[in-house]
């Protein structure tokens, strides 16, 4: 009999409790233990999450506790030193985004996975969105051609959460400049490229505008990140986590030979809209949505995963992202396929924003993006 992957959850008082929605749903998951530093809270944790035990060290939870597999709900400097010390033991690895905060922290991450009986999943939930998964099959029908332009924005205010209920966001994502946090963009895009990276990247910002609650300036408000592919594409990524303005987190744009499209910025009436030669006829958008519902349309080229389990990942988060991911993750563990975002993928698309850090600093200049599949990535 098939029995249940044992998990343990680090961070499991913040981001790592919303994980549970999607275990419930996906099944064949026992939450075995749970861990967070957050002593006053974990005790609720641990009864909301139905785990047997519960943790303040994380690594007496790995050496004390029967795990097949960890989830990384911590914040973003963490996720290296969990995610090694878990491969060490040989556990399986789903590790929020991004992979890391520094090249150097890249390389050694690539390193662990290579020695590792465990697998590594960057759990980047937005690929996984249903508009961004209709437009990934299209592609793989062909019906934009070949893609060679893409957009993707992430716009957050954030500076409330900056200072009080995650003050670690003020020095990882708002007080670096370039791109800290750009995963959620690049990785819809790469895979509308398939076989396709960022070889390349220039960033520039737009300066300095806002202060925290101590009077600190806070990094530039805006960067943009111009990318070169090894297919010759161009991609733009925009992230603003300080400027004053509604929230658009999931903007993307994609332009093939064959076909464009453009996600709604959340503006009234704005809808996800797209053209495709083959099918729209004259040179006027169709409405996403209403593409997606037409029986004989949806049945073509909506993917399997959402036309056979979108009612249970509804019940998740992040509009079915983490239900996908999960049950991806649960597969790669079972040995049934490699992950979506295994450690090159991963690689592919925290790397250009660490690099982009790097050229903001010297002034937008072009660097180079290192490929982690090179077998000097990792031995340097």
């Amino acid at each position: 009999m098939k029995t249940s992957l044992k998990l343990g959850i680090v961070g499991a008082c913040g981001r790592g409790a919303s994980f549970k929605s999607a275990c419930d749903a996906v099944g064949d998951v026992e939450i075995r233990a749970v861990c967070d530093t957050n002593a006053d809270g974990l005790s609720v944790a641990r009864e909301r999450l139905g785990a047997r035990e519960q943790y303040t060290d994380y690594a007496e939870m790995l050496d004390r506790s029967e795990l097949d597999a960890v989830i990384i709900g911590t914040p973003m400097h963490f996720h290296v030193p969990m995610a090694i010390a878990a491969l060490e033991r040989d556990l399986h690895v789903l590790s929020e985004v991004p992979a890391a905060v520094s090249i150097d922290e890249c390389r050694k991450l690539v390193a662990s996975c290579r020695a590792s009986r465990g697998i590594y999943m960057m759990a980047e939930n937005y690929i996984y969105m249903k508009s961004n998964q209709i437009i990934k099959e299209l592609v793989r029908q062909g019906l934009f051609g070949t893609p060679y332009y893409a957009e993707g924005e992430y716009l957050h205010e954030l500076k409330y959460m900056n200072e009080y209920s995650t003050p670690w966001r003020r020095r990882w994502q708002t007080g670096i400049d370039g791109i800290t946090y750009g995963t959620h963009s690049l990785g819809p895009i790469l895979q509308w490229m398939p076989g396709d990276r960022v070889t390349r990247v220039c960033c520039e910002g737009t300066g300095v505008h806002h202060s925290d609650h101590t009077g600190k300036p806070y990094s530039q408000a805006s960067s943009t990140m111009l990318c070169k592919t090894a297919k010759d594409a161009l991609i733009k990524i925009r992230v603003d986590m300080l400027s004053d303005r509604p929230h658009a987190i999931t903007n993307y744009q994609l332009q093939g030979t064959d076909g464009c499209y453009e996600s709604s910025r959340g503006g009234p009436g704005d809808r996800d809209k797209i053209w495709l030669r083959s099918l729209s006829g004259n040179m006027t958008w169709t409405d996403l949505d209403a593409f997606a519902n037409i029986s004989d349309l949806a049945n073509k080229y909506l993917p399997e995963m959402w036309r056979k389990q979108g009612a249970a990942a509804s019940r998740a988060g992040h509009g079915g992202g983490d239900y996908f991911e999960v049950l991806d993750f649960i597969d790669a563990a079972r040995g049934l396929r490699p992950p979506t975002v295994g450690i090159n993928e991963a690689m592919d698309i925290t790397l250009p924003g660490l690099v982009s850090q790097q050229s903001i600093a010297e002034g937008g200049r072009w660097l180079e993006v290192p490929d982690s599949r090179d077998p000097e990535f990792s031995a340097q």
